[in-house]
């Protein structure tokens, strides 16, 4: 098969990923569009606002014909990791040809070329954004800043779907991968849009205002439908809770929890969790990154562990497959060097895939505890 795959979370599912899946497809003429999305816990450290399994059947039914998972390890971490890990598993199935994303600009050549200029001079990278956040800046005109001044294009830095579709591309570059990449031109809402639009909203605002009846025009009817029983338990205090019992040298581990960030995350832990978050929020350190964080500390996702997954075996852990390509889609996961695993058995894992498969299980048993859910950790056919 020739395989077409999507990085993403689909928190919740909307029209602009059904759009994303179409053209996708139409461009690249695939056989079977495959995505890998992060599990019940996101990059933003957020607890989805439903579970994995119902985020899976409505990237199905929206189009897609094979979810996998993405390990919680690289879905709540910084965005060079998160793709790290994403395209690490990608790229162990023979299969996929093409890794398609939402850009607002820029062509395949634009992204390759910025890519090569960031992994030719990490380390110049690195040095500038440091200075320009020591000087005040926020993390994203950091990034920008030290972007442009590695070469790149000054209009392909406009947003985070860029930055996330360079991370992709550098990681592809890293892992001299075949895998074609293929920008897809966004439409409608932008990425932090808060605002309800007629019918192209962002998946943050589609949350913010769960309660509003404009956001039935924003998603598929089925999506819709399990939208109004939507919710994560009482997250924000076991995010507090978690903090209380937190050990400051397993918080070190975390990735972003520098300069002693941990210490003041401590003292703040009389607080409740948006305060908490709102007084270690600063021009440095961005309110998704201490969220994040939180969510790290809660889940136990460190940094060390994560680093040992990037660079050893894994394993390729499908939720959901289109009933209509079942046979040929997981014959093509089986391609993989990575183990396929349906369910909870672990046993074909090596001791660094146990390790990184347990933090899913983690994750997925913390989540169903907030959620009060019984639901069984298996792949579905849809």
């Amino acid at each position: 098969m020739k395989i077409c795959a999507i990085i993403c979370e689909f928190n919740p599912f909307h029209n602009g990923h059904k759009y994303l899946i179409e053209n996708a497809k139409a461009i690249t003429e695939c056989d079977a569009l495959l995505c890998i999305m992060s599990g019940n816990f996101t990059q933003r450290g957020e607890a989805s606002i439903l579970d994995k399994y119902t985020r899976a059947r409505h990237a199905i039914l929206g189009g897609a014909d094979c979810l996998i998972q993405l390990p919680a390890a690289f879905a709540v971490a910084p965005a060079e990791i998160f793709a790290k890990g994403a395209i690490k598993i990608l790229s162990s199935i023979p299969d996929i040809k093409w890794l398609a994303f939402g850009s607002e600009n820029g062509t395949a050549q634009s992204f390759t070329n910025s890519a090569k200029l960031l992994n030719k001079e990490t380390q110049k990278f690195k040095t500038i954004l440091n200075e320009k956040l020591d000087e005040g800046q926020s993390y994203v005109k950091s990034y920008a800043s030290a972007f442009i001044a590695c070469g790149g294009d000054r209009l392909l830095i406009s947003n985070p779907n860029n930055i996330l579709g360079l991370e992709y591309t550098k990681a592809i570059l890293n892992l001299q991968t075949d895998i074609t990449i293929v920008p897809v031109q966004r439409i409608g809402a932008a990425y932090n849009d808060s605002e309800i639009k007629e019918n192209f909203s962002s998946a943050s605002a589609i949350r913010a205002n769960i309660d509003r009846k404009q956001i039935k025009s924003n998603v598929p009817r089925h999506v819709f439908e399990d939208l109004q029983n939507a919710g994560n338990g009482d997250y924000k205090t076991a995010l507090r809770h978690f903090l209380f019992k937190a050990d400051i040298r397993d918080m070190k581990r975390i990735y972003g929890c520098t300069e002693g960030l941990e210490n003041k995350l401590k003292s703040l832990v009389h607080l409740q969790t948006d305060e908490i978050i709102k007084d270690a929020t600063s021009r440095r350190y961005s309110s998704s990154r201490i969220q994040r964080i939180l969510c790290a500390n809660a889940l136990e996702l460190y940094s060390d562990d994560c680093e040992r997954y990037l660079n050893g075996e894994l394993y390729i852990k499908p939720l959901a497959v289109d009933k209509r390509k079942a046979d040929d889609i997981l014959s093509a996961l089986a391609k993989s060097n990575y183990p396929v695993v349906t369910g909870i058995n672990n046993e074909r894992l090596c001791e660094t895939a146990k390790r990184c498969f347990a933090t899913d299980a983690n994750e997925f048993a913390f989540y169903n505890m907030l959620t009060g859910s019984d639901k069984k950790d298996y792949m579905i056919i849809v």
